[in-house]
């Protein structure tokens, strides 16, 4: 079984062209052809309205003897969808438009009226202004104040675009994308230097977390750390004797001294220095007259209150005795 819709027909080998018989046709033949309403029209027969785009299957034929700069005129006939009467109409190259012919009438023409109306009114003021020089004037004089309006209208608008501040977001962007890879940066830089800080004071920090300080070594180095003045410590000088003086000095000078306590005195043994220099010169068994003063110190007041005070001064009384005697 064959195809319905064939592209390639079967010719056989014996096929002659030329032995088809062609018929003859009329000139001005028409054809059927699918067309829609141009416009909107109503039957003179019946009163009916047919709007425009209403589908037709209507007859073409060409329009003889007529033409607009060689564009051919075509005319079509269609049927009134209730009387069945014949309506025909034709193109319009010049306007590019169509014109009915018969059977009917165009409703709804306002707009193509009006426009023939502006083309006729240009012609008359036209034809005006060529017959009277001073309407050309008139013309031209009005023609020149509004091209000046006009100019000063485009200035103002210009001045009102340069006071608007146009915000370029994609600047505005980029700027913002700066700003924040330069606040990174600072703050990597301050936290190295807080890094380099911590690691000069404290030591090195290992990949676990812990920090691992370093161990200066006691050969000399050109460490920082041995560049530091160090600080000398203070030697003081004790003297055995001091240790016994200073509980009593405290306690004088915190307590009052009671009436009813008698307060015993002693002497203390002078300095080794003081013993050395009285042992060179002879003792003296009569008292000096002189003005000069004596060598040894004098003696020192101690008070009984404290038991270390009673227990000192017991052993320098002992210790007197036994070098008098």
């Amino acid at each position: 079984m064959s195809e319905r819709k064939v592209l390639n027909k079967y010719y056989p080998p014996d096929f002659d062209p030329s032995k088809i018989p062609r018929v003859r046709q009329a000139k001005n033949r028409q054809f059927t052809v699918r067309l829609m309403a141009p416009f909107n029209m109503k039957c003179k027969t019946c009163g009916e309205y047919i709007y425009k785009g209403k589908k037709f299957n209507a007859r073409k034929e060409d329009v003889e003897n007529e033409n607009y700069l060689g564009i051919r005129i075509y005319r079509f006939y269609i049927k009134c969808t209730r009387c069945l009467s014949e309506i025909s109409f034709k193109t319009d190259p010049q306007s590019t438009d169509y014109v009915v012919e018969a059977g009917a009438t165009r409703n709804f023409m306002a707009l193509k009226l009006a426009e023939e109306q502006a083309v006729r009114e240009m012609e008359a003021e036209k034809e005006e202004e060529r017959t009277n020089p001073m309407k050309l004037l008139e013309n031209r004089t009005k023609a020149s104040r509004g091209e000046i309006e006009m100019v000063e209208t485009l200035e103002e608008l210009k001045e009102l675009n340069k006071r608007k501040v146009v915000v370029n977001f994609d600047d505005m962007l980029h700027r913002y994308d700066e700003e924040r890879q330069s606040e990174a940066a600072a703050a990597a830089a301050a936290e190295m230097e807080d890094e380099q800080l911590i690691k000069s004071v404290f030591g090195e920090r290992t990949e676990d977390g812990t920090i691992v300080k370093r161990l200066v070594d006691d050969g000399g180095s050109s460490s920082d750390e041995d560049k530091r003045p160090k600080k000398q410590a203070k030697m003081l000088t004790v003297k055995a004797t001091d240790l016994l003086a200073a509980p009593l000095n405290n306690a004088s000078k915190n307590k009052k001294p009671n009436p009813l306590v008698k307060i015993k005195t002693a002497l203390i043994k002078p300095n080794a220095d003081a013993a050395s220099t009285s042992s060179s010169t002879p003792p003296s068994t009569a008292p000096s007259t002189s003005t000069t003063a004596p060598s040894a110190p004098a003696p020192i007041v101690k008070s009984t209150l404290g038991g270390l005070s009673l227990l000192g001064s017991y052993s320098d009384s002992s210790s007197h005795s036994d070098s008098d005697n």
